[in-house]
């Protein structure tokens, strides 16, 4: 197995029933936690990276090292760059490697939404590579800066986004958010069962740090392919290093960074279990 489309581990994800994990990454620890976990339960793997964290994790380093660890995978591996705000940085990350892109235009109006994302379908042809889209407006902010309210997804809207565009996998909003849950969410699964019976594409789930086991699975039960899970690693790791200065501070840089991979290895396969994508690492096309 190595580096492939995620239109194609979607599809699959979508013939057998089951969702896949994209775990959001932001050094080399995390990349190497995320793919441990995924070999060790034989499950294909979404990496992925939003624009927004650019800042933090510059595109020329950490995007060729996601790609790398990919390709020396024993799971086929997606490598996507999550919310593309600009066609500069897609398009980087078109040359760098990445089979998958995300152009987040649901900030625009519907029309403006659905010719900016046409334009970058258009230039992912040449790359092979899949194109999400997002219709609607997912809570919060990528990177937690924006108190952004929930615009639930229109089922006809959708599927006039998912016709016009012709995009592999469609991100929605039915009352999910990003980074973590003030409350409960509260999720409108009859929404996505709607838009779901409409739409033939992979549906997307964004906001996955928080959402209860049952929730999860209902969604993937209704149609939801692909769940995106940041927050809830990110904190992991937090919550890793902080436990292990209480006891002792550290005194070599190594055991800082073994507890970094222990604690995202953790985080996703605890999510693959959840999604149902164990023993599902087969048949996947490779993208050359």
């Amino acid at each position: 197995m190595t580096l492939v489309k995620m239109r194609d581990i979607l599809m699959k994800a979508e013939q057998e029933d089951y969702g896949v994990g994209a775990f959001s990454v932001a050094n080399m620890e995390m990349v190497m936690g995320a793919i441990q976990a995924a070999e060790e339960l034989n499950s294909p793997l979404i990496l992925q990276i939003a624009e927004v964290r650019l800042n933090h994790s510059p595109i020329h380093l950490i995007g060729p090292i996601m790609v790398a660890a990919a390709k020396k995978a024993n799971v086929p591996v997606a490598v996507h760059f999550d919310h593309g705000l600009t066609l500069e940085k897609i398009k980087q990350s078109l040359e760098i490697g990445f089979s998958s892109v995300m152009f987040d235009g649901s900030h625009y109006s519907l029309e403006e939404n659905i010719n900016k994302t046409k334009e970058v379908v258009e230039i992912a042809k040449s790359y092979e590579a899949t194109v999400e889209a997002e219709i609607g407006r997912v809570g919060g902010s990528e990177d937690g800066t924006e108190e952004i309210e929930v615009l639930l997804t229109s089922t006809e809207e959708a599927k006039r986004f998912a016709k016009e565009t012709q995009i592999d996998a469609l991100a929605i909003a039915i009352g999910n958010a990003h980074g973590m849950y003030k409350g409960n969410p509260n999720l409108r699964l009859d929404r996505l069962q709607e838009i779901n019976e409409q739409v033939e594409i992979p549906l997307v789930l964004h906001g996955g740090s928080g959402i209860s086991t049952e929730d999860f699975r209902s969604s993937i039960q209704k149609g939801i392919r692909k769940i995106n899970v940041a927050t809830a690693t990110f904190n992991r790791v937090i919550n890793q290093v902080n436990k292990s200065v209480e006891v002792s501070p550290y005194s070599d840089y190594f055991t800082l960074h073994q507890n970094i991979i222990q604690a995202a290895y953790e985080n996703v396969k605890h999510h693959i279990q959840i999604f149902g994508s164990c023993h599902k690492a087969s048949n996947e096309k490779v993208h050359l």
